[in-house]
C-alpha cells in the first residue's frame, strides 16, 4: 500500500471537506506505517463516505452505531477483516433520567447540552427517544466518566445518565414521508425554498448563518447543484433525502424525495 496524498482527494467534495480528508489521510497514513488497528469517533454518513474514498480497496471499514441503522457510527480501520462483535465498538449507550412528571427536554436541548460541554460532538453518537419522554444517547466508552460527572443538567432539567445495555436501546421509527416535487433549478437554496415554502433570499441568509447542511456538512455557497442521494439539513425545518431526479417536458425537474419534519412543522 501507498502513502495517500490529502491534495488528491480534494476535488471530488467540497472545500469545506478539507480538514476531514486531511484528517482521514492522515489516519490511513498511520495505519499502512504502524500497522495497528485504529477505531475512530463517531462518524456521520457524510464522513463515512469520504474516509471509505480515501482507503478505497487497500484496507478494512467495519462499522457500528450501536443499534441497526444508526447514523452515527464508529469505525474499525485495519488491513485485514476482524471478527468483532458490539461490545468492541468501545460504545456506551446511556438513558436520560429526569423528572418527566415535572419538566420536558428535547432533542435541541440535548444536543446543545453536549455539544457545548467542551468535547468534539464526534464523540457521541445518536441520540434517541421513544416519543413519550424518555431520551437515550450513545457516547464513546472512552469518556464514560466525563459524561457521567459533568452532564448534569439538560435546559432546566437536573438529569442524571444511567448506562444501559444494547438491548435496551430504543429503535426509532421511520416518521418520514414521501413527496414529489417540480423544480425549475437544482441549485441547493432553489430546492430548500421549494420545499420549505420560504424565499430564496431566505434560504440564502440559512446558509450564510450556517443552518443549511449538505450530506452533514456546513457549506456556504447557494449555487450548489443537488444531485441524488444528497442529504440536505434546514435548521428547524427538517431533513431532506433527494431519492430521484428526471427532467420534464418544460426543462424543469421532477424531483422524488424523502422529508423527515421536525414537529413543529407537521
Amino acid at each position: 500500500m501507498e502513502r495517500r496524498q490529502a491534495s488528491k482527494f480534494y476535488p471530488h467534495f467540497n472545500q469545506e471537506e478539507r480538514p476531514v480528508i486531511d484528517y482521514f489521510t492522515g489516519l490511513f497514513n498511520q495505519l499502512i506505517f504502524k500497522h495497528e488497528l485504529i477505531l475512530t469517533d463517531f462518524l456521520d454518513p457524510g464522513k463515512r463516505a469520504i474516509l471509505k474514498t480515501i482507503v478505497g480497496n487497500d484496507a478494512f471499514t467495519q462499522e457500528y452505531g450501536g443499534y441497526p441503522n444508526a447514523e452515527k457510527k464508529r469505525v474499525y480501520l485495519s488491513e485485514e477483516w476482524l471478527s468483532l462483535r458490539p461490545s468492541d465498538y468501545q460504545i456506551q449507550p446511556y438513558e436520560i433520567e429526569y423528572p418527566q412528571k415535572f419538566m420536558q427536554i428535547n432533542h435541541s436541548a440535548i444536543l446543545g447540552t453536549l455539544a457545548n460541554s467542551g468535547i468534539n460532538t464526534d464523540t457521541f453518537g445518536d441520540i434517541l427517544t421513544d416519543g413519550k419522554g424518555k431520551w437515550q444517547f450513545l457516547a464513546k466508552k472512552e469518556l464514560t466518566e466525563f459524561f457521567e460527572e459533568q452532564i448534569t443538567r439538560i435546559g432546566k432539567a437536573q438529569v442524571k445518565l444511567k448506562p444501559i445495555t444494547f438491548k435496551e436501546i430504543l429503535i426509532p421509527e421511520d416518521d418520514s414521508v414521501e413527496r414529489t416535487e417540480i423544480m425549475a433549478s437544482m441549485r441547493i437554496d432553489a430546492i430548500l425554498s421549494g420545499i420549505s415554502k420560504q424565499s430564496r433570499g431566505q434560504i440564502q441568509k440559512m446558509i450564510t448563518s450556517h443552518l443549511v447542511k449538505l450530506n452533514w456538512h456546513d457549506i456556504a455557497d447557494s449555487n450548489i447543484m443537488v444531485k441524488e442521494n444528497d442529504v440536505l439539513s434546514l435548521r428547524h425545518f427538517g431533513r431532506i433525502l433527494i431519492e430521484d431526479v428526471s427532467a420534464t417536458r418544460k426543462g424543469k425537474y421532477k424531483v422524488v424525495l424523502k422529508l423527515w419534519q421536525t414537529k413543529k412543522y407537521n
